[in-house]
């Protein structure tokens, strides 16, 4: 019944964006500005599933519980899902409005380097076989790379020259319809992670499971 809903949500907002929104004006190409219906929303999901993962890594360090653990890598991997769908989608914006696919831009720079820390999460996790030592260096890294990602998202792409638009809607640089196909879109993609979170929390489960009946097995051996 979600995916239904999820998806008919989803319809509606696509087609919202291409069929409703009058074109974005102020732009280079105004048409193809309407990808920031889907790209503006991928980049807020990703930043809410970083600070999501921060707060499990602070529960797990509290309370030492393996599910803990596992909410804040499920966390991590859900944000860097839509960490790399705001990098493509914000790249063939870029190639729309800027003629370039890459420029250097501040906000793209700092979206590539998101990417990185987490990935080196990623492999931080599959390197220690442990699963206490890994879930603690993991919760660990994961509050570190927190105030990076503050500052990659929030505060470098304000301090520095970018060609990226920022404040578009309070500006008055788009019309209100904007801001409701944004809206509507955040909330289609923040149940999308919500669902993907919960899919990836029960495949967890099921693997811990898994793994403490064979050790189980082999203990009594």
């Amino acid at each position: 019944m979600v995916k239904i809903v999820l998806g008919l949500w989803m319809v509606l907002v696509t087609s919202a964006a291409f069929l409703y929104l009058p074109p974005a004006e102020g732009f280079r190409s105004p048409e193809s500005a309407r990808i920031i219906v889907f790209h503006v929303p991928c980049a807020v999901v990703a930043a809410v599933a970083f600070v999501v993962s921060a707060l499990f890594a602070v529960i797990y360090l509290a309370r030492r519980r393996s599910l803990d653990d596992m909410r804040s890598a499920a966390a991590v991997e859900i944000g860097l899902v839509f960490a790399v769908l705001a990098m493509v989608t914000g790249s063939i914006f870029a190639e729309q409005q800027w003629g370039a696919w890459w420029s250097g831009d501040p906000r793209e720079v700092s979206m590539v380097v998101l990417i990185l820390i987490y990935a080196a999460y990623m492999a931080l996790r599959a390197s220690i076989n442990e699963d206490r030592r890994k879930a603690s260096v993991s919760a660990v890294y994961v509050l570190f790379a927190l105030p990076a990602m503050i500052y990659l998202v929030f505060i470098l792409p304000r301090i520095t020259f970018s060609l990226h638009p920022s404040d578009t809607i309070s500006r008055g640089l788009l019309g209100r319809e904007y801001a409701v196909a944004l809206a509507a879109s955040a909330v289609g993609f923040l149940g999308i992670a919500a669902w993907m979170f919960s899919i990836r929390m029960a495949l967890s489960r099921a693997l811990f499971y898994a793994n403490e009946g064979m050790e189980g097995e082999q203990n009594e051996r």
